[in-house]
């Protein structure tokens, strides 16, 4: 009885520890743990983030107050007009200008799941162009980028994008930010913001 006891509670303690490490980023009410960066809209609606250019037409970010090392994120967009976005890793933000690398989110034919170094080396990687038919355009997608050390991984609707190994982003130090794209013109929804430390 003292076994299975010990047992019970040693299980409870392991399913606790791996529900600690999984964090809503989003917590569909409102932009708490979030800071905007910027005059482009950042809103909550009928429990979505929405992200939308604004009179400015100018770039915009909304970042994690925390900033992340080694982990996974999953998350959920639909894009509307341009679609032009992306989700940034280990980023910081002066003003509008950003630090940092970008998995691309993007219109068809534009490179979605690919690396970006924005004030930097630009393009580092992108998907071949066949795997473009993985973004379904207007609908939901589901991405999910998994950072370790030097190494980050893309994947788009289940499919893997992009495997890139870079000692510059291995080095890096930041949160999490989406972007809006400047040249107005977008709107991206977003949900289901889960991010996993490794």
């Amino acid at each position: 009885m003292k076994k299975l006891l010990v047992l019970t509670l040693l299980l409870a303690s392991v399913q606790f520890s791996f529900a600690q490490k999984k964090e809503k980023l989003f917590n569909g009410k409102n932009l708490d743990g979030w800071v905007i960066y910027g005059t482009e809209k950042w809103y909550v609606e009928d429990g979505l983030l929405i992200s939308e250019s604004g009179p400015d037409k100018g770039y915009g970010y909304l970042g994690t107050e925390e900033q992340y090392d080694d982990f996974e994120i999953t998350l959920e967009f639909k894009q509307e007009a341009n679609g032009n976005s992306g989700v940034f890793i280990r980023s910081t933000v002066d003003g509008t200008k950003v630090s940092g690398w970008q998995v691309e989110v993007a219109p068809p034919g534009h490179d979605t799941g690919g690396i970006y170094e924005s004030y930097g080396r630009g393009w580092l990687v992108k998907p071949d162009p066949e795997k473009d038919k993985y973004l379904k355009f207007g609908e939901w997608n589901k991405m999910k980028i998994v950072v370790k050390g030097d190494n980050v991984t893309s994947y788009l609707n289940g499919h893997e994008m992009v495997n890139f190994t870079d000692a510059k982003i291995g080095e890096g130090k930041g949160g999490v930010c989406l972007q809006i794209h400047d040249g107005g013109g977008i709107k991206v929804y977003w949900r289901n913001i889960v991010l996993k430390k490794l």
